[in-house]
């Protein structure tokens, strides 16, 4: 599995010794409350990941986005702690339609782990099903001496000086609001990149928080499908995963990932910024 698993699957994998299924419950509002809710209640056998301590390095004011990328060899490092290794189904899953799940997911498949899916409908859908949680945290995992080869890649990295809106189709994750500018609560400076396309990540789902169905998704990136390679950003590298997900459970060619995204565009005063359609 490497797009997508449902709640039925996921429960009859969980005594697996195959299976490694990891909690990316997040909040930007509050940083610390993902790790409280797995504190209190988790899927039984989940590990937790942080996105702020685990799925990103530090962020530095003025230079960097909010949420930069580690180095490939430094979260090959992370994931060998973890005890990851291709043998392995990772789960990943959280509370926000796989907002957070999608990050962890593009991740692993930045390192060439092809087993990797999205718990569909995350926490919640969990819950609705009646399933068990628990309070208790697994024991660590042995690390693993799997180094990830570089060249096993299965995604695409663009930085801002590779990205041209006149070869590339750009996608913008986020709302409408803050695409046009109208609305900005994180990010200094308002508005877009110039050329890219609104498509917010919350339009993948249906109103229950799963994805919808792979024809609804090709639908919804109509206007990336042209010959242009594509390229996600966001506000800063983290939903923009999931219209990448989103694209691959259309069956669409995986589009790159412009991970610095919004928050490291505005860093540079000479990078021109669109607030109109």
């Amino acid at each position: 599995m490497n797009t997508l698993v449902t709640v039925a699957q996921l429960a009859a994998l969980l005594d697996k010794q195959s299976l490694l299924l990891i909690d990316c419950r997040f909040s930007l509002q509050d940083v610390t409350a993902g790790r409280r809710a797995y504190s209190l209640a988790h899927i039984p056998a989940a590990y937790f990941a942080d996105m702020n301590e685990d799925l990103s390095t530090p962020h530095i004011p003025g230079k960097t986005g909010r949420h930069p990328l580690p180095s490939r060899s430094d979260w090959c490092k992370k994931v060998q702690s973890w005890g990851i290794s291709p043998d392995l189904q990772v789960v990943v899953y959280d509370d926000v339609g796989g907002a957070g799940a999608a990050r962890l997911w593009w991740m692993l498949q930045w390192l060439g782990h092809t087993r990797v899916a999205v718990l569909d409908g995350g926490w919640q859908a969990w819950n609705h099903a009646g399933l068990p949680v628990t309070a208790h945290q697994p024991m660590a995992r042995e690390p693993s001496l799997f180094g990830y080869p570089h060249e096993a890649t299965l995604t695409l990295l663009i930085t801002a000086e590779q990205l041209d809106g006149a070869t590339q189709v750009l996608l913008d994750a986020r709302e409408l609001p803050r695409y046009l500018g109208t609305i900005e609560p994180i990010d200094v400076k308002a508005g877009h990149i110039p050329g890219a396309i609104c498509s917010p990540y919350s339009a993948n789902l249906d109103v229950d928080g799963k994805f919808k169905s792979a024809a609804h998704l090709r639908s919804k990136f109509a206007a990336a499908h042209t010959l242009k390679p594509v390229v996600c950003y966001c506000g800063s590298g983290v939903t923009a995963c999931h219209n990448v997900l989103a694209m691959t459970i259309a069956g669409l060619p995986m589009p790159a990932l412009y991970a610095g995204s919004w928050s490291e565009w505005i860093t540079d005063s000479k990078r021109p910024v669109a607030t109109s359609q």
